[in-house]
C-alpha cells in the first residue's frame, strides 16, 4: 500500500534554521500534521503554526489566547487587532480564520526573524494583516487612539519580555489605543516566587478597572515556571466563559479575578518606566 500524501510531506519537509535579530531561528516540521511548524528561538519555542488549519492552536498559552479573542466580540464579528510580538503569527492567522475581514497590525521587532516567517510560513494574500519591524512600544504609539478591540502582547527577547513593555506607562499607551469595551490580553512568563506576575497584575489594575488572570494551577501556586494570560478592560470581562473554555482545554487552566485575584498579587507594587526589569529567564529545565 502506498504512503499517504500527508506522510510523504512530512518526510521531504526540513528544518528551516537561520541567524535572525534575536538569535538562531528554527522552523521545526510537525511530524503528526502535514504544514505545520514549530518556531523556536535560540532553543526556546516560540509558536507553532498550521497552514491548513490556522484556527488550530498548538501550545497551552495560545489557546488561552485564542479564548480572549474568540470573546473580544461576537463570533465572526471583524475586529481591529494589534499584536506586539509576532512570532510566526499564529495569532493573527488565528484571527483572521475566525474572524473574517479583520483588520490586524503586527509589531516585530526583529526584521530578519519577520522575512524568514514570511518566505517559509506566508499568510494568506486576503488577510488584511499589516506586518511592522519595530519596537512594540514605538509601534503602539503609531496606533491611533480608539482604533483597537483588542490588543495582544507576546513579546519576549530570547525568553525574557523586555522591561519597558512591563510598566504603567506602557499599559496606559495600550489603554488609549483601545476602544472603549476593547480588550488587553498578555502572554506572562514566571516561575516561583511569581514576584514578576504578581507585579503585573498590579501594574494592570493600575490602569484597567477590570482585570482576570488564567494560567495552569500549578503555576498559581508557585510549583513551576510557566505562562500565564493577563486579561483587561475598562468593562467587564466574559469571565463565567473564559473559565468555562479555559477548564474544558487539554490542558485546563484556572481562571482568577475579582477579590481572589487582588489577594493574589501580596501587596505588590505597580511597575513604573523608572523601576521596570525584565521578565526572569526560565530554568534550563523547562525547554527540556
Amino acid at each position: 500500500m502506498g504512503r499517504s500524501r500527508n506522510t510523504r510531506r512530512r518526510e521531504a519537509a526540513e528544518a528551516v534554521v537561520e541567524e535572525v535579530d534575536g538569535g538562531l531561528a528554527e522552523l521545526i516540521p510537525d511530524r503528526d500534521r502535514a504544514r505545520a511548524w514549530t518556531l523556536l528561538i535560540d532553543g526556546a519555542p516560540q509558536s507553532h503554526v498550521d497552514l491548513d488549519d490556522p484556527a488550530y492552536l498548538g501550545f497551552e498559552y495560545q489557546r488561552r489566547l485564542g479564548h480572549v479573542i474568540d470573546l473580544a466580540a461576537p463570533p465572526g464579528r471583524p475586529v481591529h487587532a494589534v499584536h506586539l510580538g509576532g512570532g510566526a503569527f499564529t495569532l493573527a492567522r488565528y484571527t483572521a480564520a475566525t474572524r473574517p475581514r479583520s483588520t490586524q497590525q503586527i509589531v516585530e521587532r526583529d526584521a530578519a526573524l519577520v522575512h524568514v516567517v514570511r518566505r517559509v510560513l506566508p499568510l494568506d494574500a486576503n488577510a488584511r494583516i499589516r506586518v511592522r519591524s519595530a519596537d512594540a512600544r514605538e509601534g503602539l504609539a503609531k496606533v491611533p487612539d480608539g482604533w483597537a478591540d483588542l490588543i495582544v502582547v507576546d513579546v519576549f527577547s530570547g525568553a525574557r519580555t523586555p522591561a519597558h513593555l512591563t510598566s504603567v506607562e506602557f499599559l496606559a499607551d495600550i489603554r488609549r489605543a483601545l476602544k472603549g469595551g476593547g480588550v488587553y490580553a498578555a502572554n506572562v512568563a514566571d516561575g516561583p516566587p511569581l514576584a514578576h506576575l504578581r507585579a503585573q497584575i498590579s501594574t494592570a489594575a493600575a490602569v484597567f478597572p477590570e482585570l482576570a488572570l488564567m494560567a495552569d494551577a500549578a503555576v498559581l501556586r508557585g510549583r513551576r515556571f510557566g505562562n500565564a494570560v493577563l486579561v483587561a478592560s475598562a468593562h467587564p470581562l466574559p469571565v463565567a466563559e473564559l473559565t468555562r473554555r479555559a477548564a474544558s482545554d487539554p490542558h485546563p487552566a484556572r481562571v482568577e479575578h475579582g477579590t481572589a485575584l487582588a489577594a493574589f498579587t501580596g501587596g505588590a507594587k505597580a511597575v513604573t518606566d523608572a523601576a521596570a526589569v525584565a521578565s526572569p529567564a526560565p530554568p534550563p529545565s523547562v525547554f527540556r
